[in-house]
């Protein structure tokens, strides 16, 4: 997936780049509206996310210059203005959803996701049960199994395990585990994600030829599918 962040605050543009790189998108960046227009024009995205005051042209101006032109690739608009009226705004001026600023990066994530759910045209049914090697987790019944033998979680092992299951292959890092389980915004300064790591793989790996849940030195965590 192909994600355009157009955004004059270059720590922001910087987070949100690295953020949605570790999470398997690729990424372009703009730094004002200008280049921004010139890029969505130019190249195809997925989904694009528009600051709403920008440099040259305003994000809103752009997003409007875009559906006049048909192009009606979704538009997560972000922005420190965040009264009913500035939301209704961006909407009407053809944005697809709004966010204001500040906000959590999983937010972000969650929200790009409803937004490529929704363009797409193919009708599924929404996944009840997750697999990754044969390990495999039923959000519904709310069990986990491994070769078929059933593994006891706690409720916070559990959630984290689906966060695990749900990006299979992909690096997930400190930040985003405090953030996306523990709902922290914040370092906590304690090693409460290494400890519910830890026991968690001593549940769904001990016992078996292959460690599924594995660290990534410097970086994070991993739940990677056998080869």
């Amino acid at each position: 997936m192909k994600i355009l962040v157009v955004e004059d605050d270059a720590n922001l543009a910087d987070f949100l780049k690295k953020g949605l790189r570790e999470n398997g998108y690729t990424v372009d960046v703009a730094a004002d509206g200008r280049e921004g227009l010139f890029l969505a024009t130019g190249e195809s995205y997925d989904v694009i996310i528009m600051d709403r005051m920008l440099p040259i042209i305003d994000g809103l101006t752009v997003i409007e210059a875009l559906r006049k032109s048909n192009n009606q690739t979704p538009v997560l608009v972000l922005s420190a203005l965040g009264d009913v009226s500035d939301r209704v705004q961006g909407l009407r001026a053809g944005g697809d959803d709004y966010l204001t600023k500040p906000f959590a990066f999983v937010e972000v994530l969650a929200r790009l996701e409803a937004l490529l759910r929704r363009s797409s045209n193919v009708t599924s049914q929404p996944v009840t049960v997750l697999r990754v090697g044969d390990l495999e987790m039923d959000l519904l019944a709310r069990t986990v199994r491994r070769a078929n033998k059933p593994i006891d979680l706690q409720p916070r092992e559990f959630q984290l395990l689906e966060y695990f299951m749900r990006r299979p292959g992909q690096v997930v890092t400190r930040t985003m585990l405090l953030e996306g389980v523990w709902d922290y915004h914040f370092d906590p300064q304690t090693n409460v994600i290494d400890v519910h790591v830890s026991r968690l793989r001593q549940k769904i790996d001990r016992g078996y030829p292959v460690s599924l849940l594995q660290t990534v030195r410097g970086a994070g965590y991993c739940l990677r599918p056998p080869d």
